[in-house]
């Protein structure tokens, strides 16, 4: 507000922008700065007669149109995970019968993934397409196979006439499935393979060529053993370009304007891409003040913030995130459930890290049997439900723990409720929780290599 010549504060709407115009007379607007919103706005105003500037309006609708891009991804050969649009219920039960749950439920035109779903079972299905069809009926939804135990990652770029001009590649630390509002990410990518990222470069010159991109996009893949695939693609900065921006030092957002803008911009040092330094994104929630909410990571974003960190590696770098959204290091004691045998195998090595660091367990019966069959002690604490003690409620409660990583299992009601009712005591207590593997398993890993008295408050500047 500070910086424009002129701020309207108002609802963004088709109407209060055409009102606007007609008092301001524009040459054209910008719609690629705002977020969905505007992006949604871009076909209306074009078709009004408003000049869009930068990407064609009509490129941005066969982007975010799911059944246009998808058919856009196979005209180009670029891999996409296997689609179908939704006509019937029946057709979309056969699909998800013939490649198999779980698949994805994805609307068109929508924000922050508001009704996305991962469909475990065909109840499910059915349920996340209702759901799905009532949110835009005048956008078609797609229905895809949904790749388990993949990387995401994020393509944050700008484009001068359908030619990439700069880029930056981050990687989040979750597996796809958590929404990349709500996902923790690196920049650059440290666990994602030098051929990955050449596919995913030659991939997004494609997509920008074939949109004619001019101005800013992001584009979200899928990596799984070399193997990319597209997830979506929208024409307009992303939550995540502040971040790239100052990672890199380089103004993403400027460089877009002026090329929107037609205005000279000098080519970018590719040399600037190499860093000595790590950059972790971490998201802030609000569980406290949603009363009966569930403190889970989904396809659909929860989060209400985000900080940014620098550090000289990941480990520096992702506990100066976990401090930042206001959790707290634990001193002494972690309460585990670690959800099913094959989370618990890959999460062992993380819990011999925090036994060597000389923390004391607490788990539910399961992690805690499993536990002890690989030399590790745990004392046990009963579920919720069965209300025994030592409970898990009550050891929360009376703030023996400092620590709850609880991994989530899809299996009968009971056990889901118990893991819901641990989650929530935990944040409704302020006690820090953890509910992504892969989190827990770089949490672990951190805290084992760093030190807390060696981490460094350093100036933005002092990174180079």
């Amino acid at each position: 507000y500070d910086i424009c010549d002129k701020l309207y504060f108002d609802e963004l709407t088709f109407e209060r922008v055409l009102d606007i115009c007609e008092k301001e007379k524009p040459y054209g607007a910008i719609i690629s700065m705002g977020g969905q919103i505007p992006n949604n706005l871009a076909l209306p105003l074009h078709n009004y007669g408003i000049k869009i500037l930068g990407t064609s309006p009509i490129d941005i609708d066969r982007a975010e149109n799911r059944h246009n891009f998808s058919n856009l991804l196979d005209i180009l050969d670029v891999d996409q995970p296997e689609w179908k649009e939704l006509t019937s219920l029946k057709e979309a039960e056969e699909f998800a019968e013939r490649v198999g749950y779980p698949v994805l439920v994805r609307p068109s035109y929508v924000l922050s993934g508001a009704a996305m779903s991962i469909a475990l079972s065909k109840e499910e299905l059915k349920q996340y397409l209702i759901k799905a069809s009532e949110i835009n009926k005048e956008y078609p939804v797609v229905i895809s196979k949904f790749i388990t135990d993949a990387k995401e990652i994020e393509m944050d770029a700008v484009a001068k006439k359908g030619e990439l001009f700069c880029y930056a590649i981050s990687e989040h630390v979750e597996n796809a499935g958590v929404h990349s509002g709500d996902a923790t990410i690196v920049l650059p990518p440290q666990r994602t393979y030098l051929e990955t990222m050449r596919r995913i470069k030659v991939i997004t010159r494609k997509i920008a060529k074939s949109l004619k991109i001019t101005g800013p996009f992001n584009i979200q893949f899928i990596a799984k053993d070399n193997d990319v695939k597209v997830i979506e693609c929208n024409l307009r900065a992303s939550r995540s370009f502040p971040f790239v921006s100052k990672v890199l030092k380089l103004n993403f957002i400027d460089i877009a304007t002026k090329i929107i803008m037609a205005k000279p911009v000098p080519e970018i040092d590719r040399s600037s891409f190499d860093l000595d330094y790590v950059g972790v994104k971490a998201p802030q929630f609000s569980f406290t003040r949603l009363k009966g909410s569930d403190p889970i990571l989904g396809v659909e974003m929860a989060s209400t913030g985000e900080v940014a960190c620098l550090g000289d590696d990941f480990n520096e770098a992702y506990l100066k995130s976990f401090i930042s959204v206001g959790l707290r290091i634990p001193k002494k004691n972690i309460l585990l459930s670690t959800g099913p045998i094959s989370s618990k195998v890959e999460f062992l090595d993380g819990t011999r890290m925090l036994d060597k660091m000389g923390f004391k367990f607490y788990a539910t019966k399961g992690t805690a049997d499993f536990m002890k069959q690989n030399g590790i002690n745990a004392e046990i604490l009963y579920w919720p439900l069965e209300e025994k003690e030592p409970n898990t409620l009550s050891y929360i409660a009376d703030n023996k723990i400092d620590l709850v990583i609880n991994i989530p299992k899809n299996i009968e009601k009971e056990e889901l409720d118990n893991d819901y009712l641990i989650r929530r005591k935990a944040v409704d207590f302020n006690i820090p929780l953890i509910t992504n593997l892969q989190l827990a398993k770089r949490f672990a890993e951190s805290l084992y290599r760093t030190k807390l008295e060696d981490l460094k408050v350093k100036s933005w500047d002092e990174y180079n």
